[in-house]
């Protein structure tokens, strides 16, 4: 197994690289049809596969939600590659009074612990609805962040609101790391990609950047370039891929730009471009 860059959150080693889930379990930001499609193709043993690419070359922490197929692909990884693998749960639950009693955060982070999680980072469904701007405050979050810490969890926070990293720092509550959007297309950003730079740049705790690719909008070397070369070496990139192939061009990929490399990787070949005479 070769090794990945890693750093350091909440006393926890991890790789600067993320294994994203959305690939694996049918988020596309696309279309219904592309979901369907996911769903019916990313099998257990498909979704192991992708896991175990990624683990191979030392990238062996994974995000998603709370999900039973999920976690026997984690499973199965961690059998087939003989390397335990951290698992980083974005839970949701019930945060006003009168939802379902399954869906209540004392049951929902024991399953996280169930699971295996160490990082349990309450999803942006949950988290963003807590901002109040007017006050600057993220309300009851020490109410869960204190439940997350008695189970032996790490807490987090998953936004999709620029907000909730400033004020979370001036507020000072007890969280290791930030989940926040991040590409340069300004997808599902609340802000133009450059006020987010300087975000995740002075924030006080390593950020987890999500969807550096834009939901696929954009080409792998564009989208990896921008975010490699804008966040600090503490923070982390999480990625998703469909297939092992595909993980394997993400790590090819990064490590070039980690290195400040122009990537050599061939390169998809059209007909219409047979006269550049490059590939």
């Amino acid at each position: 197994m070769t090794e990945f860059p890693r750093t350091t959150v909440g006393g926890v080693s991890l790789p600067r690289l993320l294994i994203g889930t959305n690939w694996l379990l049918g988020y596309s930001h696309t279309s219904r049809a592309k979901d369907k499609f996911i769903h019916e193709y990313q099998t257990v043993e498909r979704i192991t596969d992708v896991i175990v690419a990624f683990v191979e070359n030392g990238i062996d922490a994974v995000m998603g939600p709370l999900s039973e197929h999920l976690e026997n692909a984690v499973k199965e990884a961690e059998n087939r590659s003989g390397k335990a693998i951290i698992r980083i749960i974005t839970p949701h639950f019930n945060i006003l009074p009168g939802g379902p009693a399954e869906s209540e955060p004392e049951v929902i982070f024991d399953i996280c612990k169930k699971y295996g999680a160490t990082f349990c980072m309450p999803h942006q469904c949950m988290t963003d609805p807590l901002v109040d701007r007017m006050h600057r405050k993220i309300r009851d979050l020490d109410k869960y962040t204190k439940l997350i810490r008695e189970r032996g969890m790490i807490p987090g926070l998953s936004t999709h609101m620029p907000e909730t990293v400033v004020i979370a720092d001036e507020t000072g509550v007890d969280v290791e790391t930030y989940i926040q959007l991040y590409n340069a297309a300004g997808f599902l950003m609340q802000v133009e990609a450059h006020w987010a730079m300087r975000i995740i740049r002075n924030a006080k705790k390593p950020v987890m950047t999500i969807k550096p690719l834009a939901a696929g909008r954009l080409l792998p070397e564009v989208g990896l370039a921008f975010v490699w070369n804008t966040i600090r070496e503490q923070d982390m990139v999480t990625i998703g891929a469909a297939t092992p192939d595909e993980a394997r061009e993400i790590i090819e990929l990064s490590l070039d730009f980690l290195n400040r490399r122009i990537p050599e990787n061939e390169l998809q070949k059209t007909r219409s471009k047979d006269t550049l005479g490059i590939g």
